[in-house]
């Protein structure tokens, strides 16, 4: 593998511009989820018709660095350019030269992103970039620092970018840098914490089970599921033990930024006995009517315990982890448990495929209404994971729908657009006014 394949794969360049499995490498369609709407990745192999192949490497620097298109459009932020700013010239062009000579070109065109407005005015991502200070420069090593360290920072902050799901968002959508790495929401799913922080953090990981769990997806504190699964997949799972003891070495090392009202840390919640007549739990296992249940137990028994147990502790040989100790279960935020009991885990690390059905509305197996997942969360997070964590129909239908609607994605609402420019109208009335005020006493004067 040469140097820019390789970081073409750290930067995770697959996961969003290669649209699934059985996506045309790099040619982009992938739809990026966004509180504005779906983004769609462009196509990024050597075509001259559709893809980067006429940019210069001047051109595509400016690209992932400063989200600048050769043709000067702006690019929307789920192109992480905040992070890639921070690459620098060797590795750009060790990238631009992967992508122009390994890459086999797609003469296909990705389809167009349409968003509402106004967020379809691209030039006002330039005022956007202003604001939010997103764009940084090339990153320089910290001298007072180990080598391991400032290796582990590149790739955090820089091509693996785990800031952009990690970090909660401002009100602009832009990275709160005051609460660095300290959890953030990425559509239906919650990335947690991965501040050194022992309780709310990975304070309490070991280097080497951090490393493990970059390179396989699970742990005996956590499994990848949702966008982190795709992350493993795509990149961590490909990238050196060295780079892998580089980033736990750094991410050890971030400040620590604690969850108010939590007290155990996301792995270490013991669970308690479920309340069983285990054989009439496996009599009812053969029900296929479970549409009409609504009790916890009983849910769980039908569509869970048949793969993570009545205990709730998985296989014998892990193969189907235990829900007691998991960080999913563990959380005061539930929205993981919740998108992976409705959307599933699938994941392929080293040739195997990990794979979890979803109950969603597109289930294979079982559909499952917002009430009856509540049930089932709210079941297992009492007594395998976090009892002080619950679950809603209304939290279900949320993530369900893809997550909460952010402030700034209202500008896209017909009546608050109307609103403001009532307002706007109103400013400019009275400012005409004033005006005319001031200059009928003058004349007067």
């Amino acid at each position: 593998m040469s140097r820019g394949h390789y970081l073409a794969v750290a930067a995770d360049c697959a996961a969003c511009h290669t649209n699934g499995r059985d996506g045309a490498f790099l040619a982009g369609g992938y739809a990026i989820a966004s509180p504005m709407g779906a983004i769609y990745s462009t196509n990024i192999t050597p075509s001259r018709t559709y893809g980067i192949g006429n940019y210069t490497l001047e051109q595509f620097s400016r690209a992932i660095r400063h989200g600048v298109r050769a043709d000067g459009a702006q690019l929307y932020p789920a192109m992480p350019y905040g992070s890639y700013s921070l690459l620098t010239d060797d590795d750009v062009a060790a990238l631009y030269d992967y992508l122009m000579h390994e890459v086999k070109p797609v003469d296909r065109p990705a389809p167009e992103t349409r968003l509402p407005f106004p967020f379809s005015i691209r030039a006002s991502l330039w005022g956007w970039k202003l604001l939010s200070g997103v764009v940084g420069k090339p990153y320089v090593a910290d001298p007072a620092q180990s080598a391991a360290w400032n290796r582990g920072k590149y790739l955090v902050d820089g091509l693996a970018h785990c800031g952009e799901c990690h970090t909660p968002r401002n009100i602009l959508l832009a990275p709160k840098t005051s609460a660095y790495l300290a959890g953030g929401d990425v559509g239906s799913w919650r990335a947690p914490n991965i501040t050194s922080d022992a309780v709310a953090g990975v304070g309490g990981w070991s280097n080497q089970a951090l490393q493990t769990y970059l390179q396989t997806g699970k742990t005996a504190h956590a499994r990848a599921a949702g966008p982190m699964a795709e992350a493993v997949e795509h990149s961590f799972q490909y990238l050196t033990p060295d780079d892998l003891a580089a980033i736990a070495v750094y991410v050890k090392s971030v400040p620590a930024i604690g969850e108010p009202g939590q007290s155990v840390a996301n792995f270490a919640h013991g669970g308690k006995a479920a309340p069983f007549d285990y054989a009439a739990a496996n009599a009812r296992r053969g029900d296929s009517t479970i549409t009409t249940m609504a009790a916890g137990n009983v849910l769980y028994e039908s569509v869970c315990a048949s793969c993570h147990q009545s205990d709730g502790r998985g296989s014998a040989d892990g193969y189907y982890p235990s829900l007691v100790g998991n960080t999913t279960t563990g959380q005061l935020n539930p929205n993981d448990l919740v998108a992976s009991i409705l959307f599933g885990v699938d994941r392929t690390v080293g040739g195997r495929e990990i794979l979890m059905p979803g109950f969603d509305g597109h289930s294979l197996v079982q559909s499952l209404s917002d009430q009856q997942v509540a049930a089932i969360a709210n079941y297992v997070l009492a007594h395998f994971g976090n009892a002080q964590a619950s679950v809603t129909a209304e939290t279900v239908a949320t993530v369900r729908a893809g997550g909460k609607q952010v402030p700034i994605a209202k500008l896209a609402d017909p009546s608050v657009i109307a609103v403001l420019a009532v307002v706007v109208l109103v400013i400019l009335g009275v400012l005409a006014l004033v005006l005319r005020f001031a200059l009928k006493s003058r004349r007067a004067a």
